[in-house]
Order: C-alpha cells, then structure tokens, then sequence
C-alpha cells in the first residue's frame, strides 16, 4: 500500500488556475518566485571600509617610517589603527548578520489552484499569475490582486502598524507579509521574488548606506589638511635635524614624533569608543545600530514621527461605559450587552473587550449571526427573549430617527472614542442577510485605545528634550488628537 501523503487538499469550482504547461512556461522564462540575495556590503568591503581610512593611512606611512629607523619600540601609536578598524568592522559585521536574518515572510508554503485542483507548495514554487487560495491564518506570500472573496479580512499590521483588519473585495490588491484575518478567497499574483512588497521591504532595510555624519565628515576635513601640513612640516624638520643629530636614524625617529604629535589620533579613537559605547547602550535595548555614526544621529533628532496604533496605544480595545437611550434601564443595557460579547465562540477584539469588562446573563441564544466588517454588525436571538444587534451606529440606527442618538454619536466620536450601538427587536428576526425594520436603540456602548503605561513619561521626556512630535495615523484626526491628549 502507497502511504505517501498527497499534496493536493481539494477540488475547486470554477477557478482552474494555471495550467500545467504555463507553469512550466512562466519557469522558463524565469518569472518564479525567486528572492535575490540582499544588496548588503562583504566582508571584504566592511574590511577595507574600516581599515583604509585617512587616519589609518596616516598613521601607517609614520609607523612604517619608524620601523625604517629601526626603533619598533616606539611603534606603539599603531595601536590606533588596530583599534579603530577593530571596532568598525566587528560592529558593522554583527549589524549585517542581523539583518540578513531580517524577514517579513514566515510561511513555509502557498496554496496554489493549478488545473482546477489545490495544492500546496513550496513559496519558492509560485509562479506568475498563479491563482493563491486564502483561507484565514493564511499569509499572502506574494502581491496579488483578488478574483474571488466570501468575507474576505486581511491584516496587514506588519507592514503598515494598523490593527484592524482590511476588508478585501474583487478586483483589490493584497501585499506580500499580509495575514488572512477572516473569510476565504483566491489571489491572482501580480508581484513575486523582489518584485513583491515585503521583499522590498526587507531590502530597503538591509541595504547599506553611508550615514551623513557631520562629527566624522570633520574629523576628516581636518586629516585632508594635516596630509597636505604634514609633508612639508615633517620635511623641514627632517632637514634640521640631520644637521643636528649624528645619526639619521635618530633624525628620523624625531620628526616621526613629531609629526605624529600633529595627527588626532585620540579624538579620533575617543570618537570610535563614544560610538560603541551608544551602540552597546542601544544593543541592551534591543535597538540595532547599523554603523557606529548611528548613534550620532539619534543624538540629532529633532523631529520624531509616530503611529498611533502599537505605539502610543497598545493596540487593544478598552470598554469605557454605556450610555442609555430611551427608556432602557443600565441593569437592561449591561445585560443585553453582555450577553452579546458572550455569544460568539470566537469574539474579535471588540467583542473580546466587552466580554472581559461585562458579566454575561444566563441567557440562552438559539440563533447566532456573528459578526463581519462588510455587514458591521453581529446578532442574536435569546431564547424568545428578544433578538439583539450590535454594530455600527450609521448602519443600526434607523434612518430619519433618534437623531439625539446620532447627534450624541458624533460628539462621542469627536473626543476620540469609538462608539457600538445595540438594538432590540422582536424575537426570530435574526437574520444575517437584512436588518428588521422595527429596532428599538438601547444603548452606546463607549471604546476606547488602551494607551500604553509608558508612553506619557516617554513622550514628556521627548519633549523635553526639544524633539517635535508628530504622530501619523490613518485615524480620524480628533480621534488621534484624543489618544494623544491622554498620552499626554
């Protein structure tokens, strides 16, 4: 008996994919999905960077001169070019492993659909104009362009730092280092090997260039003087000494001592020793500096952009309150609520947050619609009691009605906070493709972003410190400047 596993999952209907013969066809032609090896230095390169340096020439034409007089126990000076190339390369080296592990990537295979059937292969294998079947926990492996969604929700908080879910239809396009949030679809690839986003992103963050430091740019300034000083002084000085000494090797030794009293070898050893010194600090806080002049531009920030999601804020939803509408009771609305937050086996964040906040009733749903960000709204119906909705006030709040309510909505969301709304009706009209007509509002219900304990002693102290902070998000903007109020 063959107990080899097979490859292929399923059968899909009316989505073929490619055939075998394009797949071959786009392998000849190259279009794979092929990840170039990242544009960082060698180590040959970071070798000769750090070793042939003004001030190493410098001072190796002295130290070679004073191995010509024949007195090596006055070499010591050379010590700073060891040191200075030590620290260079052994940094810059430790920076370029880092990175190179560096991946937005992390799935081990993709889901094609190639002659109408599944299959699972390596990322590697994809091809162009492959057709990617999604289902949730999947990560797009490549950028795409959707044909075929029911549901479906991608996050993309790796690439762009927002929570919350994106809602994908046909015809949008899906990045690369994407994961599935909710629902299922298929993916037509547009963008593969370094072509693809979260390749580029990788390599923009590996890729190596030179940072412009105005400490290092002046040390060098003066050394391109002191290599046209030099020669002339060390020259004539030479020639008095041959005049006054009776050896020339003793000649020699004096104007090599000299003149490499005239070269900064210590402050441009001081200068090396600051930076590792930074670089060492950083490294104990988990920050990667990818060359030593690093740390001196940290040192000249004066602008510091934020995003407001997973850095002044948590990224978590907190419950802040309810607010009645009508006649409903607070026992009535915290109940319903909470009975609403417990209902669903696989609550998102929202839900999740209320449900931690809440107590649920004893109550028991006999009909359950969960919720969806294409519809905004979730549903439940309670053993005859009544059946509930919870979800978006634009979209639950009937029209041409309790415009105190919608009024109150606006407010609340000008300070910041985002608001549900909960609505009853009769019992057995759950149903999730149309909203019963006859809804009777019960409550807001107040959310709000956990900011983070730190952040406002963080913030302050950037402040204090004369950085402008500025904070990027595609929040509503009172709905940013709130978070920020509260961040301090």
């Amino acid at each position: 008996m063959d107990n080899t596993p097979k490859t292929t999952v399923q059968d899909t209907t009316g989505l073929s994919g490619l055939t075998t013969a394009e797949v071959a066809e786009r392998i000849a032609d190259g279009r794979v999905n092929d990840v170039p090896d990242a544009p960082v230095r060698t180590t040959s390169e970071i070798f000769r960077a750090n070793v042939l340096t003004p001030i190493n020439a410098i001072m190796g034409a002295l130290f070679a001169l004073i191995l010509v007089a024949g007195f090596p126990g006055d070499a010591l000076f050379a010590g700073v070019i060891v040191s200075n190339s030590i620290i260079g390369t052994v940094q810059e080296l430790r920076a370029r492993r880092t990175l190179t592990d560096l991946a937005v990537l992390s799935a081990p295979g993709a889901r094609v659909v190639r002659d109408g059937t599944a299959t699972d292969i390596d990322v590697s294998g994809v091809v162009a104009d492959d057709l990617l079947e999604l289902r949730p926990g999947d990560q797009v492996v490549v950028d795409g362009v959707v044909v075929d969604a029911l549901g479906l929700e991608v996050d993309e908080s790796l690439l762009t730092g927002e929570a919350d879910p994106v809602d994908k239809a046909v015809g949008d396009r899906v990045l690369s280092g994407s994961f599935v949030a909710a629902g299922t679809g298929h993916v037509r690839a547009t963008g593969i090997g370094s072509e693809s986003y979260a390749v580029t992103l990788a390599e923009e963050a590996r890729r190596f260039s030179l940072v412009d430091s105005e400490l290092r740019s002046g040390v060098n300034s003066i050394l391109r003087w002191l290599t046209v000083i030099i020669p002339p002084a060390a020259g004539l000085l030479l020639i008095r000494l041959l005049v006054t000494e009776d050896l020339w090797e003793e000649a020699l030794r004096g104007t090599v001592a000299a003149a490499v009293a005239m070269v900064p070898d210590g402050l441009v050893l001081l200068t090396s020793l600051s930076f590792i010194v930074g670089v060492i600090a950083l490294a104990r806080r988990r920050a990667l500096a990818r060359e030593l002049a690093s740390v001196e531009l940290l040192a000249r920030v004066d602008i510091l952009c934020l995003d407001k999601t997973g850095t002044i804020t948590t990224g978590e939803i907190a419950f802040a309150g309810i607010e009645t509408i009508g006649a409903t009771t607070a026992d009535e609305a915290v109940g319903a609520v909470g009975a609403m937050a417990a209902v669903d086996p696989a609550p998102n964040a929202t839900l999740a947050a209320l449900a931690s906040a809440l107590d649920a009733p004893d109550w028991s749903a006999t009909t359950t619609v969960p919720f969806s960000s294409a519809r905004k709204w979730a549903a439940a119906d309670f053993d005859g009691r009544a059946t509930f909705h919870l979800g978006a006030p634009d979209i639950l709040l009937p029209k041409g009605e309790w415009a105190v309510a919608r009024e109150r909505v606006a407010e609340l969301a000008e300070t910041g906070q985002r608001v549900l709304v909960l609505t009853r009706s009769s019992a057995g009209t759950c149903d999730p493709e149309t909203l019963p007509a006859a809804r009777l509002p019960m409550c807001l219900i107040l959310l709000e972003d956990t900011v983070r304990p730190e952040a406002p002693e963080i913030l302050t102290w950037f402040v204090e410190q004369g950085v402008a902070l500025k904070v990027i998000s595609g929040d509503h903007p009172a709905t940013v400047a709130a978070v920020a109020r509260r961040a301090g």
